[in-house]
């Protein structure tokens, strides 16, 4: 079951949303802040593990040296 970002229309709110099935498409998505359905679903990245190096070595799946979310 995938987790997915949104970000609303209407106040900017970003949020996570766990999808449960593959019909989610029918299901209608709403800002947790506002209850706005004028949400977009956002690009995330990911992280998972590499093999090799220490235990704690992460790889991301962004190449940007400069990602905000502080990966390599």
């Amino acid at each position: 079951m995938p987790i997915f970002e949104y970000a609303c229309d209407e106040c900017g709110e970003t949020f996570e949303k766990l999808i449960r099935s593959f019909s989610a498409r029918a299901e209608k998505i709403v800002c947790p802040a506002c209850g706005s359905t004028r949400v977009n679903k956002k690009l995330s990245t990911f992280a998972s593990k590499t093999s090799g190096g220490s235990s704690s070595s992460y790889g991301y799946s962004s190449s940007s040296s400069d990602c905000s979310t502080g990966g390599t």
